[in-house]
């Protein structure tokens, strides 16, 4: 990341909700970590897993000495024992992962405020009846509004990827739908959006008695269908 207009829009993001802990996911040579050590009043962590970068880090940003968690994102235990803010310029190849780890720390990180690829960033956003409205979608909107803050063009990294990114922030809900259980919830979705292209009557039978199935609802397809009514339906669920 090259673009210093872009660096500083996306740390200004942050000014919108407090916080006092801050992790950064990936920071590379240190495009954003340079604004974010300078934050006032925060404790910070980077997490980074490529040694070079851990090396070229600790050279240029002296004072980054000690707030460098040196692992895998995807396998460490939450970086603070109380609530913190995520941000980073997350590794496209894992970027859906990274989602579904912070949804293990949901209780904990109020805030997010990650780039992606614009296909991603858009899919995590969109709402029913789009066509990128999918799991991902459903699973992070369940806990979490998100906000499209704006695109990043290639130009703004080099080298230039081939693909247009996008930031996006998400915010934790106070109060989410009311479900028989996450577990039912998540098994749900999953399977519905296993066959998105089937009715939800054929795509979803497993889990329904055949009198519930019977329902005209259920003759529309996982993509029309929002988050609130998924919830509903969990407690509709049972086996046959």
């Amino acid at each position: 990341m090259k673009d210093e207009n872009i660096c500083k829009q996306i740390v200004a993001s942050l000014q919108q909700s407090p916080y006092d802990k801050l992790v950064e996911v990936g920071p590379g040579a240190g495009a954003l970590t340079k604004y974010l050590l300078s934050l006032k009043g925060i404790e910070f962590k980077a997490v980074e897993l490529d040694e070079e970068k851990v090396v070229y880090l600790h050279k240029t940003f002296p004072t980054i000495a000690g707030k460098i968690i040196h692992e895998d994102f995807l396998h460490i235990d939450a970086p603070f024992e109380d609530a913190f803010t995520i941000i980073g310029n997350f590794p496209y190849n894992i970027s859906s992962q990274i989602l579904f780890k912070i949804l293990e720390w949901k209780d904990q990180v109020p805030v997010v405020i990650g780039m992606f690829q614009k296909e991603v960033a858009q899919r995590v956003a969109a709402k029913e009846g789009s066509k990128t409205y999918g799991i991902i979608s459903i699973l992070i909107q369940f806990y979490y509004d998100v906000e499209y803050l704006f695109d990043v063009p290639p130009e703004s990294f080099t080298p230039p990827p081939k693909v247009m990114s996008g930031v996006i922030r998400l915010s934790r809900k106070t109060s989410h739908f009311e479900v028989k259980s996450e577990k039912a919830f998540i098994q749900l979705v999953k399977l519905a959006f296993n066959q998105r292209r089937k009715m939800m009557r054929n795509a979803v039978k497993s889990l329904f008695l055949p009198d519930v199935l019977e329902d005209s609802f259920f003759n529309k397809r996982a993509e029309q269908i929002s988050i609130e009514d998924f919830a509903a339906l969990t407690f509709k669920m049972g086996s046959k």
